[in-house]
Order: C-alpha cells, then structure tokens, then sequence
C-alpha cells in the first residue's frame, strides 16, 4: 500500500552508487588473458548467479516488520519530501510532516501539517474522519473493524494515503514481499538517524526503495523511493523520527468533537469517474505512488 500518488507521495543515489561500486574496486585484479584456446582444465568456473532476494536483506526488512508488528501502540512522526513537476518543468520539492498515533487493532490519528492545508485523520475501529482545519470542513464515513482495512477503504473510496502505511499494517513484511521482486543488502550508515542503521534497497510494486533501518533497534529511519514507471522518476523521501513502542495512549486520542462539528462534504473520491468511453485504470493493487 506504501506511497500511492505522486502528487503527495515518497537523495544519496550517488552515494548507491558508490557504495555498489566498492566491492567491485576491492576485488582481485583480473588475471592477463592467456593467448589461444585455454585448456579445459583451466577454464574458469561459471560465476555463480545473484539471488534476486538476498537473505541478509530479507532479514533486516522482517526483522524491523516483527518490531513493529508487535508493538499494540505506536506514536512516530513522519517527515515526508516529494518532488512534483513545476509548470516550467522543473521537479519542486514539498514537505509533509505527520504526527501519527496508532493502537492495534483498529484506531488511527494522523494530524498532518504541510506546505499546503494541515489535515487531520482520526479512525476509532466504527468510523474514519477527515477534517481540513483551515475550511472547518469534515468528511465522516462507516469505517470497517480493522485498521488494515480502513486503510484500504479510506484510499479506495476517498484516495486518502499516508506514505508510511506500509510500516503500520498488521504485517509489514508480508505487505511488501507481496510485490517484491528484488532485495539486497548495501551496508551499514553511522549517519542516519543519530545510530547505526542497516541499508538494504528492494523493489515492490514498481517502487525501487532504499531504507535505513536501526541495526540495534530495528526500526526504519529513512526511506527514498523512485518510481520505476514514472518517465519524470520524482523522488520521494521519508524520514521516520521520535518512535514510542507501546505508549500509553488515551481512548479519545482517535476521535476530535471539533473535527465532528465541522461542515459536512461528502467522503468520496477527489477525482471524479471516468467517462463511459474513457480507456479503463490499471486494477488490483492500487500503484505505490503517493
């Protein structure tokens, strides 16, 4: 489910690239190509084929998806950099930053400020609210029982999608290996996020992403996202800070009377229906642009 749209979407791909080309400049030197046909006996062995889903790798993604999957409560915040393309062509760079509150298995608060509107989400296990403070304006609807499908509903009915969803599912792991077709490992970062951080890069859904994520504590730091199908490939970062594993955290922490008085607008897609002749979207999987 991660970042689904890129107009509110996911830079050190030349530090990738240097650290991919390493091994390669600590290797042995090649030996001088003997002249004529080599002998049968001499002839090199096949090199031996890359896993397309390297264990270290799959490793430190489960190992983060367990920490977080056991947690009953979360709180975190979110920062979260996406480029769009400018009227003169130019990629502009935007900023979202999410205070998020999570209690397993069904309630959510997101209270979003950004370069644009602030926004507030709030999902008690029966009902999700999305509530623009600036308008006064509030989109109530029935919510399903879990916060998994609720997440689902609320971007199937309403394009509503947080960056980090893939991170706060009942099963992380499970979510992203669904899609993955590559994993491996990179190395290790005494940068990010004031620790030690395990690098690994993947491909889910189209989406090739870089995390960083605690060697000690396991959990994810940064993520940068490029989308493999997008011809502009914008760049989305995603930054994750001031993680709590199972807070105390209130029961009307996922509900607002302010947002519920709010003016009323109909909790439904913002764009609207196809026309009857239109050429028809992709279905399955919503694409992880956000």
């Amino acid at each position: 489910m991660m970042i689904r749209n890129k107009s509110i979407g996911w830079v050190l791909l030349l530090a990738l690239g240097v650290l991919l080309a390493i091994p390669n400049a600590q290797g042995k030197p090649q030996a001088t190509k003997k002249k004529g046909k080599p002998a049968a006996a001499e002839a090199s062995p096949a090199p031996e084929a890359t896993p397309s889903l390297e264990p270290k790798a799959i490793e430190v993604l489960k190992s983060a998806s367990n920490r977080l999957a056991a947690a009953r409560t979360l709180k975190f915040n979110a920062v979260h950099f996406y480029e769009s393309s400018s009227r003169h062509g130019h990629p502009l760079a935007f900023t979202t930053k999410s205070e998020v509150t999570l209690q397993r298995p069904d309630k959510l608060r997101v209270i979003m400020s950004a370069d644009g509107p602030a926004s507030e989400f709030y999902y008690d296990g029966k009902k999700m609210m999305a509530y623009a403070p600036a308008e006064n304006l509030v989109a109530i609807a029935d919510a399903p029982g879990t916060l998994d499908a609720a997440l689902e509903q609320a971007y199937n009915s309403a394009a509503i999608y947080f960056p980090f969803a893939d991170w706060i599912v009942t099963d992380p792991y499970k979510e992203m290996s669904d899609g993955m077709t590559l994993a491996y490992y990179i190395g290790q970062s005494k940068v990010v996020g004031g620790t030690t951080t395990d690098m690994v890069a993947y491909i889910d859904h189209g989406v090739f992403i870089q995390a960083w994520i605690g060697a000690g504590d396991k959990l994810p730091r940064l993520l940068h996202a490029t989308y493999l199908e997008d011809p502009e490939r914008l760049r989305h970062t995603l930054i994750l800070s001031d993680w709590q594993l199972d807070p105390a955290v209130s029961t009307d922490t996922f509900t607002s009377t302010k947002a519920a008085s709010a003016n009323p607008m109909p909790f439904a897609h913002p764009h609207p229906e196809a026309s009857p002749g239109a050429e028809p979207t992709a279905k399955g999987k919503p694409p992880k642009k956000q």
